[in-house]
C-alpha cells in the first residue's frame, strides 16, 4: 500500500471516528478548568466529578492571613437534542481561614454544600471538515442560593468567603469554540457572571478568558485495538475580577486580574476520562491587600453514560 493510500485511510476513518464521537455517548478530550462546544449526545448523560485543592494567602513578608478550599464538584450533563445540553453542578467546600494578629492564631472553618449552578449549551455553528470539525456555542446559566449563607461561629458571623453559599441568585453567559482534529483539540472561551447583592454584600462582577490545547501524546498514530487515548494539556486563564461591595461601600482590599498557566494531563477510555491539572497564577494584579492565589489543583473523572 502506498504513502497516499494509507494518508487516505487514515482521513477516512478519522471522519468516521469524529463522527462517532458526535453521535454517541464516547468519551473524549476537552478543558478541565472550563467548558468545551462539542456536544452531549443526544439522550446521553456526562458525569464529572472533580476534587478541587485551593491555596491563598497574603504576600509572604506579612504572614497574616491563609485561606484554604477543599471540595468535590458534581457535574451532570444531558443532551436534550443534538444541539442543546443541559447541565447542573452542585459543590461539596471545606473552608478554613487562618489568622495570625499579635503572635496570636486564631482559625475559623466551615464545610457544606454549596450554591447549585444551572445551565444550557446551545451549539450555534458546526463545520465539519475530514479529519476535523469546529464547533461554536453559547450558553448561559444562574446560580441559586441553596448553599448555607448565614453560618456563625465563636467570633460571630463568618466572612462571606467563608460561607458556603452566597445567597444571591447570580447569572452568567458566554460563548466557547471548539477545533478538534485526529491528534489535537484546541478550545477558546470567553464569559461574563453577573453576581447580585445579599446580605449587604455584593461580590464584584467577572469576565473569564480562558484557553485550552489537548494533544495525543499516546498512542503515536491511530489504530485499532488501542483501549485509550493520552493527552498533554496546556491552558491559560485569564479572571478579572472587579471590587466587591460591603452595605453599599467599595471594597478596595479585593478585585483584580489574575492569569493562571495550568498544566494537565487526561487518560481517555472509551466511556470514561481521568485528568488533572495544575493552576499557578503567572501574573496577579490585585487591589490593596486582596488575598493572592498560590495554587489551584483539579483532579478528578467524567463518564458518559
Amino acid at each position: 500500500m502506498n504513502r497516499n493510500s494509507t494518508l487516505l485511510k487514515r482521513v477516512i476513518g478519522g471522519c468516521a471516528w469524529l463522527r462517532l464521537l458526535a453521535s454517541v455517548g464516547i468519551a473524549q478530550a476537552g478543558p478541565i478548568t472550563f467548558n468545551t462546544a462539542m456536544p452531549v449526545a443526544e439522550g446521553n448523560f456526562v458525569l464529572r466529578e472533580q476534587v478541587l485543592v485551593m491555596r491563598s494567602g497574603d504576600d509572604p513578608s506579612e504572614m497574616a492571613r491563609d485561606m484554604s478550599v477543599n471540595g468535590l464538584i458534581s457535574v451532570l450533563g444531558y443532551g436534550a437534542s443534538e444541539k442543546l445540553a443541559l447541565f447542573g453542578a452542585l459543590p461539596y467546600l471545606d473552608k478554613e481561614l487562618n489568622l495570625r494578629q499579635g503572635g496570636e492564631s486564631i482559625m475559623r472553618s466551615n464545610s457544606g454544600l454549596g450554591d447549585l449552578t444551572l445551565f444550557g449549551r446551545y451549539t450555534l455553528y458546526q463545520n465539519d471538515l475530514p479529519g476535523k470539525t469546529f464547533r461554536v456555542a453559547g450558553f448561559a446559566g444562574m446560580e441559586a442560593p441553596t448553599g448555607e449563607d448565614d453560618k456563625r461561629d465563636a467570633f460571630g458571623k463568618l466572612p462571606p468567603s467563608l460561607q458556603s453559599g452566597s445567597g444571591s441568585w447570580d447569572c452568567f453567559a458566554g460563548v466557547v469554540a471548539t477545533w478538534q482534529t485526529l491528534d489535537y483539540q484546541l478550545d477558546g472561551q470567553l464569559a461574563y457572571r453577573n453576581n447580585s447583592e445579599a446580605n449587604n454584600f455584593e461580590a464584584g462582577d467577572e469576565w473569564r478568558l480562558d484557553a485550552s490545547l489537548q494533544y495525543r501524546l499516546w498512542p503515536a498514530e491511530l489504530g485499532a485495538g488501542v483501549p485509550g487515548f493520552l493527552y498533554g494539556v496546556l491552558e491559560l486563564n485569564v479572571v478579572e475580577h472587579e471590587k466587591n461591595r460591603l452595605a453599599g461601600n467599595t471594597d478596595n482590599n479585593s478585585g483584580g486580574t489574575t492569569v493562571f498557566l495550568s498544566p494537565g494531563i487526561q487518560y481517555v477510555s472509551k466511556r470514561w476520562v481521568w485528568e488533572a491539572v495544575l493552576q499557578k497564577p503567572v501574573v496577579q494584579d490585585l487591589n490593596g491587600s486582596a488575598l493572592e492565589n498560590e495554587f489551584v489543583l483539579r483532579t478528578g473523572f467524567r463518564v458518559s453514560f
